[in-house]
């Protein structure tokens, strides 16, 4: 049956302080410190009672726009579709001046759950079957000093991870610092990541990769240093380094990654599928990035465990996502969904139950929401 009720319900939920395991609150970046984060959620409902869930960040800080957005301009258009007609929704819209793929995407995520669950197939299988059972992600941590830098660095080590990603601030000097004594707080036995989030100039990152790889210390690689819009800056600078280059921002507008895999200018791309507007969307780009010869990783974004469930199919039938993606799912104070992901050996299942796998708790739901 078709989908008769969309409603977008926004929430908030605490980041576990650093103090406990697995905790990162606060999660210092180049623009915010996270201790709590607002997520909109999308429920999807058929006339016969079938539920699917989406999720993305909200939007310009504003629920209330976020909200709006979903339940006023998208949901007349998906109200009376079958579940199976994702791409013809996709390709329903058409807003020269309004970027609305976000918005799309997560409620897409909710039609591919409706969908699996429909059929009673997973979303990994409904993409052509997961080539994984499980998942290795990367450990995540925000802007600390060298000491406490070095612990979490252990800590990953020995909690199985193979990769840490760390932000970085607008002081490239101290970067460098926590790096340095974080590589060798592991003895090398950690793959790192690095994230300027656009906050470096062109020459913080010539001297920053070219310090670190005098010292050894060679990155996984080196994620959205400078600004966005800029194909040439990243050319000229990936012909200048020898740290692998990534884009995550670029990676949200389609004209910009297509720019930068045309000019031969990154190495990594890391791909979400919220601002590319859905998992299609995504696999659109691992398309195309594998034909250029660029790896993949998957952005993070404080998933609730919906989207969580999402990227682990995506990446889990998308052997062109093949770096591990960044998460910081196991860092919640609280969970939205009945059984929440277990972090194993730096690991996740893929879930194997129809749609995406997960049962949201709506009690859970209902106690954090943040319009009531």
């Amino acid at each position: 049956m078709a989908i008769e009720r969309v409603e977008a319900v926004p929430v908030a939920v605490d980041v576990k302080p650093l103090e406990e395991e697995f905790g990162l609150a606060p999660y210092r970046s180049n623009h915010d410190a996270v201790e709590s984060r607002d997520r909109m959620l999308v429920r999807l409902e058929t006339g016969d009672g079938l539920v699917g869930w989406g999720e993305m960040l909200v939007a310009m800080e504003s629920a209330t726009a976020t909200k709006t957005i979903i339940e006023e301009v998208i949901a007349p258009e998906l109200r009376g579709r079958e579940p199976s007609e994702i791409r013809s929704f996709l390709e329903s819209f058409y807003f020269p001046y309004t970027r609305i793929h976000p918005y799309l995407g997560a409620v897409e995520m909710a039609m591919w759950d409706l969908f699996g669950k429909r059929v009673g197939a997973s979303v990994s299988q409904l993409l052509g079957g997961a080539v994984t059972e499980s998942v290795n992600v990367a450990y995540c941590l925000g802007i600390l000093g060298p000491d406490r830098s070095r612990e979490q660095a252990r800590f990953a080590r020995d909690a199985g991870f193979e990769a840490l990603k760390t932000k970085a601030g607008p002081d490239a000097g101290f970067d460098v610092e926590r790096l340095t004594a974080m590589h060798e707080a592991v003895d090398g036995e950690l793959e790192f990541r690095i994230d300027p989030n656009q906050g470096w100039s062109f020459e913080d990152a010539v001297r920053s990769a070219a310090r670190l790889e005098d010292a050894g210390i060679y990155l996984q690689y080196l994620e959205q240093p400078c600004r966005i819009d800029t194909p040439g800056t990243y050319a000229n600078l990936r012909s200048r380094i020898r740290t692998p280059l990534a884009v995550n921002e670029d990676t949200y507008f389609e004209r910009n990654f297509g720019q930068l895999l045309k000019r031969d200018a990154v190495d990594v791309g890391v791909v979400d599928m919220i601002p590319a507007g859905g998992i299609i969307r995504v696999r659109e780009q691992a398309a195309l990035a594998a034909d250029a010869g660029v790896s993949l990783s998957f952005h993070s974004g404080f998933d609730l465990g919906i989207k969580t469930a999402a990227m682990l199919h995506t990446v889990a039938a998308t052997p062109a996502i093949s770096l591990p993606p960044d998460s910081v799912y196991y860092a919640w104070d609280e969970y939205l969904v009945e059984d929440p992901f277990e972090i194993d050996d730096g690991a996740y299942p893929v879930p194997e139950s129809p749609g995406l796998g997960i049962s949201v708790d709506e009690d859970a739901v209902q106690a954090h929401r943040t319009d009531t």
